[in-house]
């Protein structure tokens, strides 16, 4: 069985690679570089321990508090494009307390066996940079210490139970922390991997199976027979296969929309900035929880990331959004003083949808089409489990329980069905 997947980040790749493990022909096409959009900048956290949507409850209104400061954590670009304010206003219909608790534990179930199955790629194989050292949830507000703890009963069901931190306790896990930062969570079984040392693992893997990788490779349309996609034209020829999965991340949205059915998948830019070596001595992967921003060490180099802003598919940087994480170290992290070594900020969009699940399985009605997408800020944390899903569904046909509640239509609520055409063009801005 020949198989098309389309995009060749963490998930794509993930996926590609499992597929061939279990026999198949496997042809990966990306019109960029593989893994250099979101997974390229991310956080480089396999993040358990935040897991949560992001829709919950009071995040209307802080949205509307930070509407109008563009260096917010959380930024809405205000639109009236009728795409957008529905995306919009379906994602304030989850900020519930219901779904917010519900949102994380599809997610936690879903992660549930993300660290065997990372160890179990490194046995076979696929080297990358791992790390096993936890992560830290940094508070400097009692308020969003507790707004934390409302949830840790869902985590605690996952065998998750985190360390609580208080006062010079804080600093005593974390000695960079200075005393601005009075509580904290400490999780021990979080993991931090540098992502292009992943795509660059899955890569030569996927290649020693014969995977067959084209990058720069963009998909123009789509060839179908009847209600079968049969292939792809590309700017390189076409390429036909049995079974086609997107896993193109925030562009799977106007692809589905392609093949007539449309998928509530919009982009949300995160940024991120490296700085090497790293400027301070820190032990222990952070979270500032009350700004939102990622403090990961990796070998040889430290990365903040973290912001969330809604908008368009443009990736270019503000200034202001960058300017924003570094202040948020400046206040938090000794000895933080303009450190050298920075390199240029990245910036990225991350495939989002309206109650923060992702959608993986069969793409219906098409019969041999698969989506594996909308993972938001969880690509690398749920890219192991999505592979899984995603050649059980593939392969025999299957999908497995815990993907019911994130399978497409008719499982997946969000969805609505669109004209199909026997020979659709990939084009067009999202409406």
């Amino acid at each position: 069985m020949r198989i098309i997947v389309v995009g060749a980040g963490a998930v794509g790749l993930a996926s590609a690679y499992r597929l061939a493990k279990s026999g198949c022909e496997v042809v990966v096409l990306d019109a960029r570089r593989a893994g250099s959009a979101a997974t390229h900048g991310n956080a480089a956290k396999i993040a358990l321990a935040e897991s949560g949507p992001v829709p919950a409850p009071g995040v209307i209104l802080q949205s509307l508090k930070w509407m109008l400061k563009p260096d917010s954590p959380l930024y809405v670009k205000p639109s009236l494009a009728p795409g957008f304010v529905k995306f919009m206003l379906s994602m304030a219909r989850h900020c519930t307390a219901r779904d917010f608790r519900r949102g994380l534990e599809i997610q936690l179930r879903l992660a549930e066996g993300t660290m065997d199955l990372l160890d179990d790629w490194t046995r076979d194989g696929v080297s990358f940079e791992m790390h096993k050292a936890g992560v830290l949830l940094a508070f400097e507000t009692r308020d969003r210490y507790e707004e934390q703890c409302a949830s840790l009963d869902v985590f605690e069901r996952f065998g998750m139970l985190p360390e609580h931190l208080h006062g010079d306790a804080v600093q005593a896990r974390e000695p960079v922390l200075n005393g601005r930062i009075r509580h904290g969570l400490f999780f021990p079984d979080d993991r931090q991997v540098e992502p292009d040392s992943l795509t660059q693992g899955l890569l030569k893997r996927c290649q020693e199976l014969g995977v067959r990788i084209h990058e720069h490779t963009p998909v123009r349309r789509f060839l179908r027979r009847g209600g079968t996609v049969t292939g792809v034209l590309t700017d390189k020829g076409e390429f036909t296969g049995g079974s086609l999965l997107l896993a193109s991340g925030v562009w799977a949205g106007r692809m589905s929309r392609a093949l007539g059915v449309s998928l509530p998948i919009r982009p949300g830019k995160g940024y991120s900035v490296d700085y090497s070596p790293a400027p301070v001595p820190l032990r222990t992967p952070l979270t500032l929880e009350d700004a939102r921003v990622a403090v990961t060490p990796l070998n040889g180099f430290l990365r903040l990331a973290g912001t969330m802003e809604f908008g368009g598919l443009e990736e270019s940087v503000n200034p202001r959004r960058v300017a924003a994480i570094k202040q948020a170290a400046a206040d938090s992290l000794t000895g933080w003083d303009n450190p050298p070594g920075e390199a240029a900020p990245w910036a990225g969009l991350r495939p989002m949808t309206p109650d923060s699940l992702p959608v993986i399985g069969r793409l219906d009605p098409l019969p041999n089409v698969y989506v594996a997408s909308g993972h938001g800020m969880l690509g690398l944390t749920l890219a192991p489990a999505t592979a899984e899903i995603i050649t059980e569904a593939i392969t025999r046909q299957h999908l497995p329980a815990t993907a019911e509640a994130v399978s497409p239509p008719p499982l997946h609520p969000q969805v609505t069905f669109l004209p199909q055409h026997p020979f659709v063009p990939i084009s067009g801005d999202l409406p």
